[in-house]
């Protein structure tokens, strides 16, 4: 495996593991997040396992979570 960056595919991220929330489902609509380095989070799109990762640091990806769950986001869902 090369070294992790941004947009590589992600099923050659070998060497980590992916985790996707609870509440996704059983068909593979979820996002997926992986450690990537002491700092960094990859996130993917299970539908498209070979697609690209993002790599996000912990407080971008903290910075996310925090308006996702103030809601900010709550109008991208309907």
């Amino acid at each position: 495996m090369s070294q992790i960056h941004n947009g590589m595919a992600a099923d050659e991220m070998t060497s980590v593991r992916w985790v996707k929330a609870s509440a996704s489902d059983a068909m593979n609509d979820c996002v997926e997040l992986a450690r990537v380095g002491e700092n960094e989070i990859a996130m993917r799109n299970s539908r498209f396992p070979a697609g690209p990762a993002l790599i996000f640091t912990c407080s971008e990806i903290a910075a996310f979570v925090d308006g996702a769950t103030k809601g900010e986001f709550d109008g991208m869902t309907v």
